[in-house]
């Protein structure tokens, strides 16, 4: 699969004048992954093997992750070539369109999506999930806190300073007092860091504002949507669309990475192992790859085998599931011909 990803790579490189470096951090059901400051030693191996260029290309597709891995990556790409853009095939969101702000120009294709940048804090002080894994917490979202205050106000008219005290206690009998305050502080840092990603596109100091303003905080829901016309009609992004023939190209690499990593099949523990008693899995999970630098690919590998549980009724059926092995694995990179 990487080595026929190659010849698209290729003449996409061609196409943009460009080199290219792919980053997918995957989303198939019960195996997701985010955007990770964990691999930026894995993206030096790429830009090493490139060496410095006028002009780079990302070629992201993710849901999102880490604001500071984001910031690292895209800072780290800046530092080997004058120009860099970012090819969004499919999703780009929440970090993913943070890194699209710091992009010269971020190339879309007609399904491509952009999204918030609002923040979600995860600690172990957040809240609990009730009756479920004693490590799995809620993610407390800014604009949910943000949304709670607004309701009080707006909906319910609590203006007094005494009634909105209470609010505020009655969130920090749900919300740890130290949650809230990274809270403010993760807002804080992601204007600061969508401020400093967008200065190498020509805004002025109110558009930025309009801008960021918009990623953060009014767009209403992080589940929310941006579209290749509203990213340059109405956010004024220097939104490039490809030709036919890119788009082309784009789309086998995305229909290429989507059959790789699966990201369209749930995980059916019942099919794979159907008659058998045991079964071995391999799921690619992330990938970060390009034509110099080979196809770097985190897996998760395991066997699952039929079991019979105790439990209060008697004997239950069951599945272990043994995980084996889980990291990164590495594919060469072939030789380029041209």
């Amino acid at each position: 699969m990487y080595s026929s990803r190659c010849i698209d790579y290729i003449n996409l490189e061609d196409s943009f004048n460009t080199r290219i470096i792919t980053y997918v951090t995957g989303d198939r059901p019960g195996w997701e992954t985010q955007i990770s400051p964990d691999v930026v030693d894995t993206f030096i191996h790429h830009l090493d093997k490139m060496g410095p260029q006028q002009k780079l290309t990302l070629f992201l597709y993710t849901r999102g992750g880490n604001t500071m891995g984001a910031w690292s990556i895209v800072n780290l790409i800046r530092q080997f070539c004058e120009e860099f853009e970012i090819i969004v095939s499919s999703k780009a969101h929440s970090a993913g369109t943070l890194m699209c702000l710091g992009a010269n120009s971020i190339i879309m294709t007609k399904q491509a999506t952009l999204g918030p940048i609002d923040p979600s804090v995860n600690t172990p002080l957040n809240p609990q999930i009730p009756a479920g894994n004693p490590l799995a917490k809620y993610p407390v979202s800014v604009e949910a806190i943000k949304g709670y205050f607004e309701l009080a106000k707006t909906e319910l008219n609590i203006n007094d300073e005494k009634s909105l005290t209470d609010v505020l206690v009655k969130l920090a009998d749900m919300v740890h007092p130290l949650v809230l305050g990274e809270v403010y502080r993760a807002k804080a840092q992601i204007q600061m860091l969508a401020k400093k990603l967008l200065i190498h596109q020509d805004f002025t100091e109110e558009k930025l504002d309009e801008i960021i303003s918009f990623l953060v905080s009014d767009s209403g829901s992080h589940d929310y949507t941006i579209y290749r016309r509203e990213a340059r009609e109405q956010l004024g992004l220097n939104i490039v669309k490809p030709t036919q023939h890119q788009y082309e190209a784009i789309k086998r690499l995305q229909n290429s990475i989507t059959n790789d990593l699966k990201l369209n099949e749930p995980f059916d523990q019942q099919a794979l192992l159907g008659p058998a008693t045991n079964a071995r899995y391999e799921i690619k999970r992330c990938l970060i790859e390009s034509v110099e630098g080979g196809s770097h690919f985190f897996n998760s590998e395991g066997e699952l085998s039929r079991v019979q549980v105790q439990t209060p009724n008697g004997l239950q059926n069951g599945i272990n599931d043994l995980r084996i092995f889980e990291g990164w694995r590495f594919e060469d990179a072939p030789a380029r011909t041209n």
